[in-house]
């Protein structure tokens, strides 16, 4: 299961960091969009269109919220909105969850959306090789369709994620009678359906011409998949793309600089790049050489050379966009000779050699020739070994564990959770950390934020990782283009609103 789930979150980086989008006009005089076919680049082609068969985040860029809809969905400021539920209501005791869903809902083919379809789509969840979305249904008792418009769900436990996960592809609707092929033919509610898709060069949609809400801003919006960012961006500067949905070299910015041309959107993801310690390692096992390595590194400096200075310094695994976020940023001011103390305590003060795997990708590459520099110089050896990406980095360091520090962004929503497993490939076990979560899952919203908060700051002070910085939402869009959203709070390239 760590093995799908941290697929999902990889593949999920290369979507966030290298999606494109092009190829629309305004009608003139209007404030719309005209009717034209949008074109989305990106890195990672889906194996399958079916939501519950893989974790892989190339699926709900694609198809959630676009093609698929969600009984509620998430905002750019990460806060709940109805989409196919007009309402829900919890029961006193946090068990028992019920919808009303719209009765103007219908899928494609025109047919009404029902509870029924509902809790036909949480049972196939629930029981799909989609690892991460199984998992969060796990919760479930019972789904019950009370009438057509009417679904009741029961948990064995109160869980605040529960809710928000059904905002993301764990709450997908399928049109359960139209079912027969999700693999290839997706049956959703969306303002877009399946056009056709021809495997290793694009997919493409089309408008639900039955769409039941906001009609559909293009006539059809293409997915092309592209491995080199430079024609990104050389394809944005000839005109031929409406939109860069995440620039992936920071450097390139001043190249849109033109506002009569170009609109630059900078905002927030979930993306923490950080820098992974494993606990079993017998140095990191030792806080104090954890504690020298945060106050060997400017990470301001770091983000100046490696991002161009964009993006938000954090201090622990939480975003800006989450409940739960305090700037922890100054947890470990650069201290240099503070680290050289730390290390001698540890019994490190003639040297430390550790290995620093990192995948082949530009940040974390250029991340790590930072590090070991500043590492050098309070007596730390990195040697560092690129992995190819993802496979390689995926088995030797995720599956086997076989490294001492590494570099990921993590950009799954809400995974400072992934600190409760000491399973996971950080190898990080603190029973207090652990009880803290499952707690905050099962407590009030004011409890869930209370408990979650001490989670970050005991992160932080122990010095579980070092976090580098969050990765931004750097848009680029065309002077004419409007309704991107500033913050990347889904795996969703969400189109209804552009």
């Amino acid at each position: 299961s760590i093995r799908h789930s941290v697929t999902a979150l990889i593949l999920a980086l290369a979507l966030t960091l290298a999606a494109v989008a092009g190829c629309s006009s305004k009608s003139p005089g209007t404030d719309q969009a005209a009717p034209r076919t949008l074109v989305v680049g990106a890195t990672a082609e889906p194996q399958t269109l079916d939501p519950s068969a893989t974790d892989a985040a190339a699926v709900p860029q694609v198809l959630l919220y676009n093609v698929y809809q969600t009984l509620l969905k998430l905002d750019d400021q990460g806060k709940f909105q109805p989409q196919l539920a007009k309402s829900w209501q919890i029961s006193k005791d946090r068990l028992t969850y019920t919808f009303t869903l719209d009765e103007a809902a219908t899928f494609a083919d025109g047919r009404k959306v029902t509870a029924k379809d509902a809790v036909w789509s949480i049972r196939r969840l629930s029981r799909g090789q989609n690892v991460a979305a199984a998992g969060q249904q796990k919760v479930v008792k019972s789904a019950t369709a009370k009438d057509d418009h009417t679904l009741v769900v029961s948990l064995d436990r109160p869980s605040n994620s529960w809710l928000f996960n059904m905002a993301s592809t764990a709450g997908i609707v399928f049109d359960s009678q139209n079912a027969t092929d999700l693999a290839n033919r997706p049956a959703g509610s969306g303002p877009y359906q399946l056009d056709r898709w021809t495997r290793g060069a694009d997919l493409v949609l089309k408008a639900n011409t039955n769409s039941w809400g906001p009609k559909p801003h293009f006539n059809g919006v293409t997915f092309r998949y592209f491995s080199d960012p430079n024609s990104m961006n050389s394809a944005m500067l000839s005109g031929g793309l409406d939109i860069i949905s995440n620039l992936q070299a920071p450097q390139a910015l001043d190249q849109f600089a033109d506002t009569s041309r170009f609109t630059i959107i900078d905002g927030t993801t979930n993306g923490e790049v950080v820098l992974s310690f494993n606990h079993q390692t017998k140095a990191l096992a030792d806080k104090r050489v954890r504690q020298a390595i945060n106050y060997a590194i400017n990470r301001r400096a770091l983000l100046d050379t490696v991002w161009n200075g964009k993006g938000t310094l954090i201090g622990s695994m939480v975003p800006p966009t989450d409940p739960w976020y305090e700037d922890l940023s100054g947890t470990y001011p650069y201290d240099p000779a503070r680290a050289k103390k730390l290390l001698a305590e540890a019994g490190y003060g003639n040297g430390l050699t550790l290995r620093l795997r990192l995948p082949a990708l530009p940040y974390a590459t250029a991340s790590g020739q930072f590090i070991a520099s500043q590492l050098k110089d309070i007596g730390i050896t990195a040697t560092i070994d690129e992995l190819e990406f993802p496979a390689r980095w995926l088995d030797v360091v995720f599956t086997k564990g076989d490294y001492d520090m590494s570099i990921v962004a993590h950009v799954e929503p809400r995974d400072i959770v992934k600190y409760g497993d000491p399973h996971y490939y950080w190898h990080y076990d603190n029973p207090k950390v652990t009880r803290l979560i499952a707690e905050a899952d099962q407590g009030t919203e004011a409890e869930q934020v209370t408990q979650m908060k001490q989670v970050a700051k005991i992160l932080a002070d122990d010095a579980a990782a070092d976090w580098l910085f969050l990765l931004p939402n750097l848009v680029i869009t065309k002077a004419d283009i409007t309704g991107v959203p500033k913050n990347a709070t889904s795996l969703s390239f969400d189109l209804t609103q552009i």
